[in-house]
């Protein structure tokens, strides 16, 4: 208590100015006009700079929730307008069948948002590593990709982490494509170099399309659903052998800046590999 007394007798003229002040200071902004126009301007300018800075702060804390919805709703839309397509090429069909056995079709599949936490491009055997895993229900060879298209496949699963092979992988990638609305399918491969460029090969010699039209995943396997999207066809070249085209596709999915990624969970793989290896085991014993 007497350490406080003598401060406050140390330092009472410093105390005695500042409540001067104040006092001086409410008197001049109060019965003042133009002084005190002059400060509620001022503090509304400050107050205005202050909810700014609040407000940029929460929307920067928001952006990552907000890309992984504008995936979601990007991948969502393109699988929308490939079916309001489909319906209307068979306009003369039952069109609420068609559109019973679409929503069946997505129903197999579940969408689990992920964000890239390391990529590479400058390689050959490029790999992605993501930040969802075996405990968010991530599994091997499952399919991913974004609001734009195609990213690759789950190569490897821990609990927490996942090594996806993208696109760009030279020897690993090898992803069911086909040309959209011609049904004539190949296969996507990256020879390295420029990573916004892929190839389709094994395009049929018969096949018909122009340059300009879009590549998407064929749904040929259990990785991808038909639809989505994976370039679009620059140029067409012959194969080595002049049985086949090969396709130069300017990719859509732009891999030097992906960071929100979803994970595709077909439902019906299980089912379909324990048919498989169920005519398989059925087809050794016939052997025997």
């Amino acid at each position: 208590m007497r350490n406080l007394l003598d401060f406050l007798k140390k330092y009472h003229h410093w105390f005695l100015f500042i409540f001067l002040e104040v006092i001086s200071g409410v008197l001049l902004f109060k019965y003042n006009s133009y002084q005190g126009s002059v400060w509620l301007s001022s503090a509304n300018v400050v107050v205005g700079k202050v909810y700014e800075w609040e407000s940029k702060t929460a929307s920067f804390f928001t952006l990552s929730k907000a890309n992984e919805e504008l995936s979601l709703r990007n991948f969502y839309l393109e699988r929308q307008v490939d079916q309001l397509r489909r319906l209307y090429a068979d306009a003369t069909r039952d069109t609420t069948a068609m559109e019973r056995s679409e929503l069946q079709f997505l129903s197999q599949y579940q969408l689990i948002p992920a964000k890239v936490v390391e990529n590479s491009l400058n390689k050959l055997e490029n790999l992605m590593t993501i930040d969802k895993g075996r405990s968010d229900g991530v599994e091997v060879d499952m399919g991913v990709a974004c609001g734009n298209g195609v990213v690759g496949v789950v190569y490897l699963v821990g609990d927490h982490y996942s090594v996806v092979i993208p696109v760009l992988n030279v020897s690993s990638s090898r992803i069911s494509c086909a040309i959209r609305d011609r049904g004539y399918f190949g296969y996507l491969h990256w020879y390295g170099g420029d990573p916004t460029v892929a190839y389709v090969e094994d395009i049929p010699r018969h096949a018909k399309f122009r340059l300009g039209e879009w590549v998407v995943t064929s749904g040929f396997s259990s990785i991808f659903p038909s639809g989505v999207l994976v370039g679009k066809i620059e140029q067409a070249y012959n194969s080595s052998d002049g049985l086949s085209y090969k396709l130069k596709v300017q990719l859509s999915t732009d891999f030097s800046c992906v960071r929100d990624v979803l994970v595709i969970s077909d439902k019906s793989i299980a089912e379909r590999a324990a048919v498989m290896q169920a005519a398989r085991d059925s087809m050794n014993i016939k052997q025997r």
